[in-house]
């Protein structure tokens, strides 16, 4: 197979140009994120990753997670790959020090899992859902909680789910009907006994970690239909007794696995909790209030999976380059000399290789201005904070859609070995493929982008960010006009428009916004290259920023009436009609 080399170089000019890492290291909490611990923490999760989670890749594919009397087997060399990850620290990089975690940035903490995923995409999941555990619990379970889960998350030693999909509850969570019934006496008083099945829960059920940390919503009696009635739980796989050590195994367990079109390494189960009446979970914090701290979890996951957009773009594009760099078919087009080239000279295939290039360096600057700005918010910056909130439907659903295109002109690039299952080049489109799905469609998230974060503030902080697009593109028209393209829809939307309006066009208005956000941040690394920052890439970031300013920029300009044609059309036959 192709090995994997962590484009370490891209990773740190966008951390230090999109994420504005040196800004945030003059903040106390984040003086550590110094330059030469920056540089260390983005090499140092490049080698292992490289070393020992890109070599399981494939196997992980052809083996997958198999499920054997109960119990999650995964092929050999994942556990040793998990340990390592655990004992050199990496889970803890963003955590808090009160915890065992080294309270760096979230920006460093994401660049760890881009490289775990884009050397080993299904493992990646497995320290992504445990990430968003540990802010969960720490945002809102009580201290008890805290001190007795958050440690052990934190360095990894047991690891974290998120249970909201049942059978019949798919996107729309309020239909759940997991029950969790107050104990009054006994060993338990004060817990509540968990019953009901789960669907989708990733690494639900695994022998890597020494405990499963569960979070899982329910619905207490006579709680509010919908949800407003649903209720957040933690619900360890082993019981957790006073000193932190493990007891007896709680009533819950994996029933199937589900059988995928990729990521077949990540163990996608059915849980069932409570069969035995007797599966014991906490509140974590109050009766009703569980869906909003499942959403602490969530955001922090669509980032993640945002990033995971980028992750199986990279590995798809270097096993592009590396094969169209091999494969030798035809002479050049209108050469006189007849002798076969390699097919990376013939214009097509550059056209397809420059376009993986460019739409991958683009989501990664996204993806690093969307940290940069939730690290800000964190250090007490509401206005970063609310760009932040609107820059994760468009990193979660530009970069995930982005990510299937990349890894399918991947296949292409191989011609007909793309079709075929030993060249790998199949393995990233199938794998790619579930992101747009999964934490919240990317449907779902244009209509986040429309129905919620538009309106932050009247309008004001989505004008903001187009506007500061504005005023830092006048040399370049085409970016300068598209997001003034956004900024009329955006008041279109808000003003006129209904809300099947606003959702008929929340799609195509979501991609514009995404790729005028990333043209911007690809025009900001360019300008840094040229001042002298990176000079490794000196030759090629102006190139690919060019790419994405005249092609990918005007493709989106092109959307514009898409979004604005409202939703007529899309009802103007009944649902039988369009069916038959």
């Amino acid at each position: 197979m192709i090995p994997y080399n962590s484009p370490t170089q891209d990773q740190l000019l966008a951390i230090d140009v999109c994420a504005g890492i040196a800004e945030l290291a003059k903040h106390d909490r984040f003086a550590a994120a110094e330059p030469d611990m920056v540089q260390a923490i983005v090499e140092g999760i490049g080698a292992l990753t490289e070393g020992e989670f890109a070599p399981l890749n494939r196997v992980g594919d052809l083996e997958g997670a198999k499920l054997e009397n109960g119990v999650v087997r995964l092929p050999n060399g994942f556990a040793e790959a998990y340990n390592n990850y655990v004992e050199q620290g990496w889970n803890a990089i963003a955590a808090s020090p009160e915890f065992g975690g080294q309270g760096l940035p979230s920006t460093l903490g994401c660049n760890v899992l881009e490289n775990i995923g884009t050397a080993n995409f299904a493992f990646n999941l497995l320290p992504m859902l445990s990430i968003g555990a540990i802010e969960a619990v720490d945002h809102h379970g009580s201290a008890t909680q805290r001190a007795m889960y958050l440690p052990k998350l934190v360095s990894g030693e047991w690891s974290g789910t998120m249970n909201l999909t049942e059978p019949q509850a798919g996107s729309d969570v309020g239909a759940l009907r997991s029950t969790a019934i107050p104990i009054e006496d006994g060993v338990h008083q004060g817990k509540y006994r968990i019953q009901g099945q789960k669907i989708y829960i990733t690494w639900g059920e695994h022998e890597l970690a020494r405990n499963i940390v569960h979070l899982v919503l329910a619905r207490t009696p006579g709680a509010p239909e919908g949800t407003r009635g649903i209720s957040l739980f933690v619900v360890p796989k082993y019981h957790v007794n006073a000193d932190g050590s493990l007891g007896a195994r709680n009533d819950l367990r994996c029933v199937s696995l589900e059988h995928k079109l990729g990521i077949n390494a990540s163990p996608t189960c059915v849980m069932s909790f409570g069969d035995n009446g007797e599966c014991i979970g906490e509140l974590v914090g109050a009766e009703n209030r569980g869906l909003a701290a499942m959403f602490t979890m969530m955001n922090s996951a669509r980032i993640n999976v945002g990033s995971q957009g980028v992750q199986i773009a990279e590995r798809a594009l270097q096993q592009a380059m590396h094969y169209a760099r091999e494969r030798v078919q035809s002479s050049r087009a209108g050469s006189p000399d007849r002798t076969p080239v390699a097919i990376i000279e013939h214009p097509d295939v550059r056209r397809m290789l420059l376009r993986m290039k460019s739409l991958t360096e683009a989501m990664r600057a996204l993806l690093y201005y969307t940290t940069g700005q939730v690290d800000r918010g964190t250090l007490g910056d509401d206005a970063a904070a609310r760009r932040g909130e609107v820059l994760v439907p468009l990193i979660k659903a530009w970069g995930t859609d982005t990510g299937v295109e990349v890894a399918s002109i991947g296949v292409q690039v191989h011609g007909g070995m793309g079709f075929i299952e030993e060249t790998g080049a199949a393995q990233h489109y199938r794998d790619a493929r579930i992101a747009p799905i999964y934490e919240g469609t990317n449907g779902i998230q244009a209509a986040d982008l429309v129905t919620r974060k538009l309106g932050f503030e009247g309008g004001a902080v989505f004008a903001a960010l187009m506007q500061d697009i504005l005023r830092d593109s006048g040399d370049e028209p085409a970016l300068a006009a598209l997001a003034s393209d956004c900024a009329a829809i955006g008041n279109w939307m808000l003003g006129e428009a209904s809300l099947d309006d606003r959702l008929a066009g929340s799609v195509p208005f979501c991609t514009m916004c995404a790729v005028a956000v990333a043209g911007w941040q690809m025009l900001r690394q360019k300008r840094a290259v040229q001042s002298g920052l990176a000079p490794a890439l000196a030759a090629s970031k102006p190139v690919t920023t060019r790419f994405f300013l005249d092609h990918i920029v005007t493709e989106a300009s092109g959307l514009k009436a898409s979004a604005t044609a409202g939703a007529g059309v899309l009802y103007a036959l009944s649902a039988e009609q369009l069916a038959g």
